[in-house]
């Protein structure tokens, strides 16, 4: 289990527990965060779980996949710490997660 912080792009925090057994974004989808939309249901194939992951967590969410890196070329606004929430498998190690919705999800 691990507490994420959905920030959406006007503020508002959403604290969520999340399960190891989820994605970061399945735990915003089961939490009813606001922009996560997640449409291809977490297959990597939509974009609509785009977020921005807080620079002191980039390391411990891992490296985009291939498959995720052409993905977030459909995107708007990608930045270096841009990630597909649903390619970032939730762990004790990302505890105090942060991530943040682009404006372009809200």
């Amino acid at each position: 289990m691990a507490k994420i912080t959905y920030i959406e792009f006007n503020g508002a925090e959403h604290p969520v527990d999340a399960s190891d057994r989820f994605s970061v974004m399945e735990g915003a989808v089961k939490n009813n965060v606001p922009g996560i939309d997640a449409d291809c249901g977490g297959q990597c194939a939509c974009g609509t779980c785009h977020v921005y992951v807080d620079p002191a967590w980039l390391e411990k969410t891992g490296e985009r996949t291939e498959m995720e890196k052409a993905m977030l070329e459909f995107v708007e606004n990608v930045q270096p710490n841009s990630r597909l929430s649903c390619q970032i498998k939730v762990s004790d190690k990302l505890d105090g997660l942060v991530v943040r919705m682009p404006e372009s999800q809200h």
